[in-house]
């Protein structure tokens, strides 16, 4: 997939497009895009997929990317604000960025897209009530 096909894909998976998820997801493991893998990681929640990320950041701007999500992984909300800020003063168009920075990966959202093990945790203790 060309550069503009991955970023419409991304943009898609973070709307909560189950086809798009699922086309990033499986292509993770094959694809030497870094935003592809990252996205995997942060979708699928599997900090280790970060690993092969950094071995095919590039540039800059993908380095950070991979380190802010393994910082949201990791729970470290005060690095990724800071991070995300510096990040995206350089570079405001990066969406994947706006979207961790922004805490959508832990709000609950509509039913088909994929919400946090938190979110999960509280609407089981919910419903064992």
């Amino acid at each position: 997939m060309t550069g503009c096909g991955v970023d419409a894909a991304v943009r898609q998976a973070i709307g909560g497009d189950t086809a798009a998820i699922s086309w990033i997801v499986t292509h993770a493991d094959t694809s030497d895009d870094p935003l592809v893998i990252t996205m995997a990681a942060l979708l699928e929640r599997q900090p280790d997929r970060l690993r092969r990320a950094d071995t095919v950041a590039a540039t800059t701007r993908d380095r950070q990317v991979v380190a802010i999500a393994r910082a949201h992984l990791a729970g470290d909300s005060e690095l990724v604000d800071a991070l995300a800020r510096d990040h995206l003063t350089s570079f405001p168009g990066t969406l994947v960025v706006a979207w961790i920075a922004s805490e959508a990966l832990d709000r609950p959202g509509p039913p088909g897209r994929l919400r946090s093990r938190a979110f999960s945790r509280s609407e089981e203790r919910a419903q064992t009530k």
